[in-house]
């Protein structure tokens, strides 16, 4: 069981997710295509790191692939979940697990892989921008502005905006693609140049 600090005891993603997580969820495990596509194309040497991970497939894959993987998450029963299947897995030494709100968290520089899908905040896209290392990847996919035609109640500060987020990395990445998945979905996928 995860000691749940102070800060997070009322943290309203906290209990959304671990509603959404707990009772007859069954975790499926399965990784993310942008993982997969992220993690075929080469990588420096280093970790990869997953921002709002829940019961992730990507962070195992990546792990099984042999990068050390941190993986974050506001969500203790997501951890749990991710944690007991590395431990089938036999990947419990390669994954670190922070419980976390991102809004209240930063990485650490010098990430090989930063991923994050289906979550959206401009100021944690850029601090995810920052961990990445020279030649390092960040993958990132967000309900776009589309997705509030369908459901209305979505905050639109949830939602990437036309171009975004392409349009929000700075000279020192090269888009590698960015493209819609669907109708309300967007995927970006970047590279730090290596500064010479």
């Amino acid at each position: 069981m995860w000691q749940i600090r102070p800060e997070l005891a009322s943290n309203a993603d906290r209990l959304r997710w671990n509603a959404r997580y707990s009772g007859e969820f069954v975790p499926q495990f399965a990784p993310h295509p942008l993982a997969r596509r992220a993690l075929s194309l080469p990588l420096p040497a280093g970790a990869a790191l997953e921002l709002a991970c829940g019961p992730s497939g990507s962070a195992l894959l990546a792990a099984a692939a042999g990068l050390p993987v941190t993986a974050v998450d506001a969500s203790e029963v997501a951890l749990e979940l991710l944690d007991a299947e590395a431990g089938r897995r036999g990947l419990t030494g390669l994954l670190t697990l922070v419980h976390a709100d991102l809004g209240d968290w930063s990485p650490d520089r010098g990430y090989a892989l930063v991923l994050c899908t289906g979550f959206w905040d401009a100021a944690v896209f850029a601090a995810a921008q920052a961990a990445v290392t020279g030649g390092g990847l960040i993958a990132w996919e967000a309900l776009t502005e589309a997705a509030r035609r369908h459901r209305p109640s979505l905050p639109a500060r949830w939602c990437l905006r036309d171009g975004q987020p392409a349009s929000l990395l700075p000279a020192q990445f090269e888009l590698v693609e960015q493209h819609d998945v669907g109708e309300t979905r967007r995927q970006v996928l970047a590279r730090r140049r290596v500064l010479g």
